[in-house]
């Protein structure tokens, strides 16, 4: 296998179960040289740690065997799905703007492809497995505080609207994995539309062979309707795709600024070709409104810092389209000028979105937007360190009659002005106040995986103790209903905790 790796498949003598089941592997198949055969590495002493149970039932998967001691091995690694041919599969990509020319699953496996409840084809992965021909000198596996925080920010998501891979379990494998110290190790089981990226096509367009197969396999999983669309001429499928991953990116990276989201670490490996946000490693929310919020430990120029993430969208689609000028047109000069014109539209997709995002949550979606009138909020919000998610909640509680939040947040005589332009805009577009509150109460959460609460969380379960994890992510799984005896879980982090907080990739 010589564009992934030449390292041979481990001998294995790991027993298979039906305890998940049937599995198929239309990418390996079609896509054989991205591929390694692999196996996980054994767990000394599998332990369900958590399990989505919702998910896998949506997934046909029967609850009962995947708690059961087979179940548990599955998702663990120890044991083999029996109709299963798990695979590391190759992708290359730009880190922090260097390219790396093969990067690969070094801590993950394929296990295989399921069909949903909606009829729509997911992969099931397990990340945290142990070492393959990608791990680049790491150990290939994963602790627990990351593969829970993965779990529990990535269902937050879910919940939240914004398209994500799923978690379906993580289980504890009694194995310690040498991080700061000894720590317990896990495997985290992820179901998404797929894994294909930004990084795999950087890989493929290497291999002129690869590049047409790749881009014909990820139209036929995502984009089915352009396969309709001829092969060659100005509207070619392969340009089709190109502005329909522009579309999708756009759209996601709009949802991510509407809740305060910062990825941390989005390289172009972590940009799907489906539009679904993954890998939650350095991953976290902000508290105080400062676009310039960074928290991962390793972005040390700030790079993927809040209020540059669109940037860096634009930035990692452009490596995605120069991928596939091979395919756009015969002609240099051509395939150029029309990868240019699909990336130029990425600015009018992402204002769009996020132009209509934040009108919801002001409740103004049904009038016309003055865009000022979003920039002064958010730098009245700036100016005054206010909270993100306690803001809009308290422009809701405003129009109910209750100031006390608010004021809380932004100085009274400082807001005034803004908010009698908000709301002559509310009149402008008709219904009354109370009821427009509660349509911003439906976009706008209560609750949010605010980072001393995971923290807090993480610590506990990494202790034995899930109880502090389970009661945040069923808050933050049903983020917009208040609960009169989860206040608690609305607040933001104290000045003393946010001011040194980092996050960290869990590697």
């Amino acid at each position: 296998m010589s564009t992934a790796a030449n390292s041979p498949a481990p001998t294995s003598t790991a027993p298979v179960s039906t305890a998940i089941g049937p599995l198929e592997s239309t990418f390996a198949d079609a896509l054989d040289p991205l591929t390694v055969p692999w196996q996980a590495a054994e767990a000394p002493d599998p332990t369900l740690l958590v399990l989505n149970e919702s998910l896998a039932q949506s997934l046909g998967l029967g609850v009962a065997a995947l708690r059961g001691d087979d179940g548990v091995a599955i998702l663990s690694g120890a044991v083999r799905p029996a109709d299963a041919n798990p695979v590391a599969t190759a992708y290359a990509g730009h880190q922090f703007g260097g390219y790396a020319p093969l990067l690969g699953d070094g801590r993950a496996l394929l296990l295989g492809e399921l069909i949903d409840a909606d009829e729509r084809r997911v992969d099931l992965q397990l990340k945290g497995s142990g070492p393959t021909p990608f791990s680049r000198g790491g150990d290939g596996f994963a602790v627990v505080g990351p593969m829970l925080r993965e779990y529990l920010v990535s269902e937050a998501m879910h919940a939240l609207g914004i398209p994500t891979t799923r978690s379906l379990s993580v289980v504890a494998t009694g194995r310690d994995v040498h991080r700061n110290g000894a720590e317990p190790g896990a495997v985290l089981a992820r179901v998404a539309s797929s894994h294909l990226r930004v990084g795999t096509f950087e890989l493929a367009a290497r291999q002129t062979d690869l590049l047409a197969p790749l881009a014909d396999y990820a139209i036929e999983r995502h984009y089915p309707g352009l396969s309709e669309l001829p092969e060659s001429g100005d509207e070619n499928r392969y340009l089709g795709f190109l502005a329909a991953v522009v579309e999708r990116q756009a759209a996601l990276v709009a949802q991510w600024m509407h809740v305060g989201f910062v990825h941390g670490v989005m390289n172009t490996d972590n940009t799907t070709i489906s539009g679904e946000t993954i890998d939650y490693g350095p991953c976290a929310f902000i508290d105080v409104y400062d676009p310039d919020t960074v928290f991962s430990s390793i972005d040390h120029g700030g790079r993927y810092r809040f209020g540059n993430q669109p940037a860096v969208l634009k930035w990692n689609l452009a490596r995605f389209a120069e991928t596939l000028l091979p395919l756009l047109s015969p002609t240099p000069d051509e395939a150029i000028t029309a990868a240019t014109t699909a990336l130029a539209a990425f600015d009018e997709h992402y204002d769009r979105h996020f132009v209509a995002g934040m009108a919801g949550k002001l409740g103004l979606a049904d009038a016309a937007v003055d865009r000022t009138l979003v920039d002064d909020l958010l730098a009245l919000m700036r100016a005054h360190r206010a909270d993100w998610t306690g803001t809009f909640r308290a422009l809701a509680d405003e129009l109910r009659g209750d100031p006390a939040p608010l004021d809380g947040l932004l100085p009274r005589e400082a807001g005034a002005p803004w908010l009698a332009r908000w709301r002559q805009a509310l009149a402008t577009g008709g219904g009354a106040e109370p009821q427009i509150a509660d349509a911003m109460d439906r976009v706008n959460p209560v609750y949010v995986p605010r980072n001393h609460l995971v923290d807090a969380a993480l610590r506990a379960a990494t202790d034995g103790d899930l109880a502090p994890l389970e009661r945040l992510l069923d808050a933050v799984t049903h983020p917009f209903r208040r609960r009169a005896d989860s206040s608690d879980l609305e607040a933001p982090a104290p000045e003393s905790f946010s001011s040194g907080f980092r996050t960290f990739c869990g590697t």
